[in-house]
């Protein structure tokens, strides 16, 4: 008995400095952005930073995923005025074309910068 009580104890300490660091870290550093943070949405908008525009096909094509993935996450995007959507008929065809705006950019270089101010920090302990 005295032995669980014990490891109880241990376990109990290691839970509230657990706690402890994790309420540090997140006062003394900003919050990441969430829409761009998670994989698809990051990649979409990384590949956008790099070309001028791409197609749907393209894009799903690049990220590897499905019509409805891909739709999904990029209505995320553009509803946060991160990316543009244009539609458009090419013949009988309808096409869509993204670009990135002017504050999905600025979103990509802050959330850029965020980053690499954790892996200095990382590297420097």
């Amino acid at each position: 008995m005295a032995k669980q009580s014990a490891l109880k104890h241990k376990k109990g300490e290691s839970t509230a400095g657990l706690r402890e660091v994790r309420a540090k870290a997140r006062s003394s550093a900003p919050a990441l952005d969430r829409l761009i943070h998670e994989r698809l949405r990051l990649g979409i908008i990384s590949a956008l930073a790099a070309n001028e525009a791409l197609s749907f096909s393209d894009l799903k094509s690049l990220m590897g995923t499905t019509d409805g993935n891909l739709s999904v996450h990029a209505r995320k995007l553009e509803e946060a005025g991160y990316i543009s959507c244009t539609k458009y008929f090419e013949g009988r065809l309808p096409k869509t074309e993204y670009k990135l705006t002017a504050a999905g950019r600025r979103a990509l270089e802050n959330y850029l910068s965020h980053m690499e101010s954790l892996i200095q920090q990382m590297r420097q302990r």
